[in-house]
């Protein structure tokens, strides 16, 4: 098992960590297998996407119509932290993602990148965790 700590800003805050997973898989050594990620908490998600500044504007932009941030959500009411709306996009994206290992490389497409998306309404310390499986 390894873990990933990133620094974030929040308010869908999208930040590429293939290379610090492709880092930690070096030093697994193992060839073929899955490379399992979770982040910790509740108001983050793992996720793929060409990250350039386009798509990335693109995606907050999309995510803002569907889960707008000056909603009143009724976490807000119950908890007054005001990230009732990070929690939500969180769990639509998920905070988990399996990305296959072959020849100890990440099976990603020519413009896949993995990315941790920072939901929450104030700047962040994030942990992921990551296992490889090895495969047969």
């Amino acid at each position: 098992m390894f873990k990933i700590h990133v620094s974030t800003r929040g308010f869908t805050d999208i930040i590429d960590i293939t290379s610090l997973v492709k880092s930690q898989i070096e030093k697994e050594k193992i060839k073929e297998g899955v490379v399992c990620l979770f982040v910790t908490g509740s108001t983050a998600a793992l996720t793929t996407i060409e990250y350039e500044p386009g798509l990335k504007k693109d995606f907050q932009e999309i995510i803002n119509q569907l889960i707008p941030e000056n909603k009143d959500y009724y976490h807000n009411q119950k908890w007054g932290d005001g990230n009732g709306f990070a929690h939500l996009r969180a769990s639509l994206i998920g905070p988990s993602l399996v990305v296959p290992l072959e020849k100890g490389q990440l099976v990603l497409g020519t413009w896949q990148q993995i990315v941790l998306v920072d939901f929450d309404n104030r700047p962040r310390e994030r942990e992921i965790v990551g296992v490889v499986v090895k495969g047969e």
